[in-house]
C-alpha cells in the first residue's frame, strides 16, 4: 500500500481518535470507532475528491441545537486550505449529487467563502442506517452532545423512521429504558421549547424530567416560556453590542433553562399555595357544665367531635356506658329529625 493511500485510509482514524474520552466511556468510545472505521472502510478507493459545495445535501436529523458561527472556521479555511475531508454518500436519486454524512460546518464555511470554490472530500457507500451511526460517532467523538440534544435526535430519528426505540439506544450507546424516558421528557417539555432553551450542557436528565413535570403538573403555556427563553438571548445580544461582552453560547442556554425553570417552579408554588389554603376557623371549645360546675369541654375537629370529661366517678360511668349513651343520643337525633315540622 503507498503511503498516500495510507494516509487517505488514516483520515477517517484520526476523526476517530479526536476528544478521545476517559476511559469510564470506554464501551460508547469503541462502538464510535467502529462506526468510523466502518465508514473508513466503505470510502470510495479512499480517494479524496474536490467537489461544488453546491452538489452537497444535508437532509440528516439534526443532532446539535447550538450551530456555531462558521465566520472563524471559514477564515481559518481561507489562509490554510481544508486539512480534514469532509463525508459524502452518492445521492440515490439525484444524479451527480452527494448526501452529507458528516462535516457540516466545514460546508458551511466554505459555502459561505467568496474565496475557496471546492470543498474536499470522502464519497462512502453507506447506507441510511450506517450513515447516521457514522454522523453520530463522528460528532461525539469532537464534543458530547448534551442529554436534551440526544434525546431530541432519539425522537427525531424515531418518529422519522430509522428504527425502533431499541434500535436508535444501540446506535446511540444507551439503554432503552432511557430512550424511553428522554421521549416522554421531550414530550413535556415540547421540541420548540428545548429548542428555544438550547442545549444546556450540564443540565441533566433529573431537572429536565422535574421541568417537563412541572410543565404538565401546571399546564404552564409553552409559547409564553419560550418567550422567557428568547427574553435571555435577546437580553445577552443586547449586551454583545451595548457593552462589547463576550458571551459563552453554552452558558447563555443554561441561564435560558434556569430562567425558564424558575417560572415554572413559581406556577407550581402558587398553585400549591391555592391547594394548601388553611380551613375555615371552626369554633372554640365549649365548656360542659355538670352539676354547676365545670365537668369538660366539647369541640369540632376536623374528623368529627371530641367530648372531653374531667377525670372522675362520672368520667368512668360514662366510659362504661359509652355505646348506650351513643345508642340513646342516635335514637333521640333520629326521632327529632323524623318530627314533621311546624307550619
Amino acid at each position: 500500500m503507498t503511503s498516500s493511500k495510507k494516509k487517505r485510509m488514516s483520515m477517517l482514524d484520526s476523526l476517530a481518535a479526536a476528544g478521545t474520552p476517559a476511559p469510564t466511556a470506554a464501551t460508547s468510545m469503541m462502538s464510535s470507532n467502529r462506526a468510523l472505521r466502518s465508514a473508513r472502510d466503505a470510502v470510495d478507493s479512499h480517494r479524496v475528491w474536490e467537489l461544488d459545495p453546491a452538489l452537497v445535501i444535508d437532509e440528516r436529523v439534526s443532532d446539535r441545537l447550538d450551530p456555531d458561527d462558521v465566520a472563524d472556521l471559514r477564515d481559518a479555511i481561507e489562509a490554510n486550505g481544508q486539512t480534514v475531508p469532509i463525508l459524502v454518500r452518492r445521492h440515490p436519486e439525484i444524479p451527480d449529487h452527494y448526501l452529507l454524512v458528516y462535516g457540516r460546518r466545514r460546508l458551511e464555511a466554505i459555502r459561505s467563502s467568496e474565496k475557496v470554490e471546492k470543498i474536499r472530500a470522502l464519497v462512502a457507500n453507506l447506507d441510511d442506517d450506517a450513515a447516521v451511526r457514522a454522523q453520530i460517532s463522528e460528532n461525539m467523538a469532537r464534543r458530547d452532545l448534551s442529554y436534551i440534544e440526544k434525546a431530541l435526535f432519539a425522537k427525531e430519528l424515531v418518529e422519522q423512521g430509522f428504527g425502533t426505540q431499541a434500535h436508535v439506544a444501540e446506535v446511540l450507546t444507551v439503554t432503552k429504558s432511557s430512550i424511553s424516558m428522554a421521549l416522554t421528557i421531550v414530550e413535556m417539555v415540547g421540541p420548540d421549547l428545548i429548542r428555544a432553551i438550547g442545549p444546556a450542557h450540564g443540565i441533566g436528565r433529573p431537572r429536565w424530567d422535574a421541568l417537563g413535570r412541572g410543565i404538565e403538573e401546571t399546564g404552564a403555556d409553552r409559547e409564553a416560556l419560550i418567550g422567557i427563553a428568547d427574553d435571555v438571548y435577546t437580553s445577552a445580544n443586547v449586551a454583545v453590542v451595548v457593552d462589547d461582552v463576550t458571551i459563552d453560547n453554552n452558558e447563555l442556554s443554561v441561564a435560558a433553562f434556569e430562567a425558564v425553570s424558575k417560572a415554572v417552579t413559581t406556577q407550581q408554588k402558587a398553585a400549591q399555595a391555592v391547594t394548601k389554603a388553611p380551613d375555615p376557623a371552626r369554633p372554640k371549645p365549649r365548656v360542659l357544665t355538670v352539676d354547676g360546675a365545670r365537668g369538660g369541654v366539647v369541640k369540632r375537629t376536623s374528623k368529627g367531635v371530641a367530648i372531653t370529661l374531667e377525670s372522675g366517678e362520672f368520667a368512668d360511668w360514662v366510659e362504661a356506658e359509652a355505646e348506650d349513651l351513643i345508642q340513646e343520643l342516635h335514637r333521640r337525633w333520629k326521632t327529632r329529625r323524623e318530627e314533621p315540622t311546624e307550619q
